[in-house]
């Protein structure tokens, strides 16, 4: 039997980016259950983020996502992490989050980002390459993203 890598079974060619989908669900123990969230901001093998503007959205959705998660009480924000493809994040929750809720929560959280003047936790105390940032080319991510409707955002083909 040989591992299964959900993203690698996902046809890229066709899928339409910007998206978020639901990409996996695990069950956790005996009561708990992650589901993993594909948040799609660039067109694979298109386009994709530089690795400073993939860096910053990353400081700036990690910092506010939980926030504006926590509206939502049946379910928290464990993780997010960019995509080696550099063509958006997987956002890792425990509870029973919806594609509209997660879509929601990306809306305000990206708002929020486009009020910084600089980047969070920008230090070389608090991350591993605090140089390596674009501000103002993620909030042009930003903006993108923001322009669509959200219902296009639940459509993944």
């Amino acid at each position: 039997m040989s591992a299964r890598v959900e993203s690698f079974e996902l046809d890229h060619t066709i899928v339409k980016a910007p998206y978020v989908r639901q990409a996996g669900t695990q069950k956790v123990g005996s009561d708990g259950i992650v589901h993993k969230f594909d948040l799609r901001f660039a067109q694979p093998n298109v386009t994709n983020m530089t690795p400073p503007v993939i860096h910053t959205l990353e400081h700036l959705l990690a910092l506010n996502i939980r926030e504006y998660a926590e509206a939502y009480d049946h379910f928290e924000v464990i993780d997010l992490s960019p995509m080696g493809c550099q063509t958006g994040f997987y956002l890792i929750v425990n509870g029973s989050a919806e594609v509209s809720e997660i879509i929601d929560i990306l809306e305000k959280t990206l708002n929020a980002g486009l009020e910084y003047d600089y980047v969070p936790a920008a230090t070389e105390e608090q991350c591993g390459q605090a140089r390596l940032h674009d501000l103002e080319e993620a909030k042009t991510w930003m903006r993108y993203w923001l322009n669509q409707n959200q219902k296009d955002l639940e459509e993944v083909y």
